[in-house]
């Protein structure tokens, strides 16, 4: 059966919701203040007498607008409420494409529209009315500013998919946590037991084995419910190279098995991380990099130390990423390893963003997968 992240959702509706709220909240207010500056920007030229955005929030998942004129009571209530009908806007025009539209039978203005693009089957502009034709200068003006208008709503777009699709798994890690901490808890108290009441021998070794797997599965399970929350990260000042070269190591059975070359960079970085989180992103990225390699392939992993960050990336040899695995490669439950449960890569990227780095995947101009990660060289928790 198939569980869609909708469904999941409504499970964990009440828990979840309000978290959003807050988000959605944080989030409004800024996108908004974002799409002011650009409308007083627009009104600081001259020419421009009235301006307004219409964007789609992801946050609120409705349509917003911001108006501003340079002067009060310029336009008559009737001809407002037509402006506000959309009921004049009949044609598609391209997105970042300056369109007069002809008002003459109601102001003797000039009017303009600029295309961001559509979202959720209704238009997102820029429209501004001016005294004079638009200068050169000020048509590149507008469109410029469309363009960044469009690229910050992709950004908050995406952010918002993240920022549900994290909050969800915390949910769903949480209870999963629950329900299975007690069995767990039981087979290790009869492990226990066993241990104690057997004889010394190979016997006795296999119930204590039992017991220790247990404890690990345990700690584990601990690590992955909490992992990324920041009231449970541990900042210590930590060696990259140490960290990659500690999971390197720890998957030496596997790359030793398909005769793998695994370089990486030799130069010391120091960087403020909860090293525990950190090396289970590194991990999860060379075991991936490790599985799709083929047979005596090539293993990159390297850094750059920039004056505030450290850029890092890992590259393989495999057959790399399809267009469909690059926009779904951070979801969770998405995975193209068999048997995988497609959470590793979501809990990457969600430890790389609380501490307040990037993490994305690309194809390498080489051929494979490439990712990487930028972390700040000093963080404040």
């Amino acid at each position: 059966m198939q569980v869609t992240t909708e469904a999941l959702t409504q499970c964990l509706s009440p828990s979840l919701s309000s978290s959003k709220t807050d988000f959605q909240s944080s989030q409004f207010s800024s996108l908004q203040s974002f799409c002011q500056l650009q409308i007083e920007f627009l009104l600081s030229k001259s020419s421009i007498e009235w301006a307004r955005i219409v964007y789609y929030d992801p946050f609120l998942l409705t349509h917003q607008t911001i108006t501003q004129s340079s002067q009060e009571q310029w336009f008559t209530r009737n001809f407002l409420s037509y402006i506000n009908s959309e009921e004049w806007l009949v044609d598609f025009y391209h997105s970042f494409t300056l369109n007069e539209i002809n008002f003459s039978h109601y102001t003797s203005s000039k009017c303009y529209i600029c295309p961001l693009g559509y979202r959720n089957q209704k238009p997102e502009y820029i429209l501004i009315f001016t005294r004079e034709p638009l200068s050169l200068s000020l048509q590149q003006d507008i469109k410029q500013t469309a363009m960044i208008l469009s690229k910050h709503l992709d950004i908050c777009s995406e952010c918002y998919q993240q920022k549900t699709e994290i909050q969800l798994l915390e949910q769903i890690l949480q209870r999963a946590g629950h329900q299975l901490r007690h069995p767990l808890a039981m087979i290790g108290l009869y492990a226990e037991n066993l241990y104690l009441k057997l004889p010394k021998g190979s016997t006795q070794e296999q119930a204590a084995i039992i017991r220790e797997s247990i404890k690990d599965l345990d700690a584990n399970l601990t690590e992955l419910i909490y992992c990324g929350q920041k009231e449970k990260i541990k900042v210590t000042l930590q060696d990259l190279k140490s960290l990659i070269s500690e999971s390197i190591q720890g998957l030496k059975p596997l790359i030793e098995q398909k005769n793998l070359k695994v370089c990486h960079s030799e130069t010391s970085a120091i960087l403020a991380i909860d090293r525990l989180q950190m090396k289970q992103v590194f991990d999860n990225l060379l075991s991936n990099a490790v599985y799709f390699s083929p047979m005596s392939g090539v293993i990159n992993c390297h850094w750059q130390i920039f004056q505030n960050e450290v850029l890092i990336w890992i590259s393989d040899q495999g057959k790399g990423l399809s267009p469909e695995d690059i926009k779904k490669i951070f979801t969770p439950f998405y995975s193209r390893r068999p048997g995988g449960t497609g959470l590793g890569l979501t809990i990457a990227k969600k430890i790389v963003l609380d501490h307040y780095g990037s993490l994305w995947a690309q194809n390498s101009s080489e051929g494979g997968a490439q990712f990487f990660i930028s972390l700040p060289r000093s963080t404040s928790f």
